[in-house]
């Protein structure tokens, strides 16, 4: 052997004992929003807290903003192993199952803490019906309230009749057929387009999607009502998940908790923060009046039985035990 390649073999082996440790496995996850966001953030932090825990076991490769695949998509895409993990959001699925858009009816879990209660009351069931699909849920994040994003003042409802609207799920779509809209669901990144090409004149949505679409580029007004809180979850794919050592996937189980619990405080510091900047891009901010939050509440109580008649005995109970949890 040569001088030359003795000492290229020896750095080698020296490298080889120094350097750390590669990561043995590479996964691939997908989310619909953009890095400034809250969901981002916290699914940011998860990824710091498991490849921290796992020793060099694992990395995550994150892919926001719908940049690898569409947010609709990412369910079927982690059910199916093409990814290993992917946040959500569970009102996409509405037209599967009620349980779906439970938090998608107005008024059922106006503010957090009744937000809390339902998703704790969800999770039995989601949990039986994404491990009998593959997958496993391990995190909840909710949305900051919604509000209505509009080219004109909102007084008690009146006034959306025949306006083009676009809404995320089912639940969503109902809410504006009965106030009057022409409701249209599309996914968060078809909205720009969609304000161009004139398909949808107004939003329902939180401040926080006002921001990430910078809906002053399209309206002036937006009034808030709360109503509700959609939850966003993160998912992973069960063998993906079992092919990991047992100490990591305890690790990954309590990450994907306390996401969920830091989800809660940043939804609401993200609502408030994404509020003001709102006004601070010259837009108009209000309340919803008496009259269009007593109208919303009519039409969530209208919903509700909707929901109720066609809605499985393990869903309905579902329901009861959110009522039991909150009453």
């Amino acid at each position: 052997m040569t001088y030359t390649k003795a000492l290229g073999a020896a750095l080698a082996a020296t490298l080889a004992v120094s350097a750390p440790a590669l990561a043995q496995t590479t996964w691939v996850m997908a989310s619909g929003y953009p890095e400034d966001s809250f969901f981002t953030k916290n699914i940011r932090m998860f990824i710091e807290e498991v490849e921290e825990a796992s020793n060099g076991e694992l990395e995550i490769d994150l892919r926001p903003n719908g940049e690898l695949i569409k947010l609709d998509a990412i369910r079927r895409a982690v059910q199916s192993g093409q990814i290993q993990i992917g946040q959500i959001r569970f009102g996409v699925y509405g037209n599967e199952s009620p349980m779906y858009t439970l938090d998608s009816l107005p008024n059922v879990a106006g503010d957090y803490e009744s937000g809390w209660a339902l998703m704790e009351a969800q999770k039995p069931w989601f949990d039986e019906t994404f491990e009998a699909a593959g997958a496993k849920v391990i995190s909840y994040s909710p949305w900051p309230g919604q509000g209505f994003y509009t080219t004109f003042p909102v007084e008690d409802g009146a006034q959306f009749e025949g306006v083009k609207l676009r809404i995320y799920s089912p639940a969503t779509q109902r809410m504006g057929e009965l106030l009057g809209f022409e409701a249209t669901i599309l996914p968060f990144a078809e909205v720009p387009q969609a304000f161009s090409t004139g398909l949808i004149e107004a939003l329902f949505t939180s401040a926080q999607t006002g921001n990430d679409i910078q809906a002053w580029d399209y309206v002036d007004h937006f009034t808030y009502t709360g109503s509700m809180h959609n939850k966003n979850g993160m998912i992973v794919n069960q063998r993906a998940l079992a092919r990991l050592s047992p100490e990591l996937q305890e690790a990954i189980i309590a990450a994907g908790e306390r996401a969920t619990e830091r989800a809660w405080e940043m939804s609401r510091e993200a609502g408030d923060a994404t509020t003001q900047r709102l006004r601070d891009a010259g837009m108009t901010v209000s309340d919803a009046s008496p009259e269009l939050q007593a109208k919303l509440a009519e039409i969530g109580d209208a919903m509700i039985e909707e929901w109720s008649a066609e809605a499985s005995e393990a869903e309905l109970a579902v329901l009861q035990a959110y009522r039991d949890a909150t009453q």
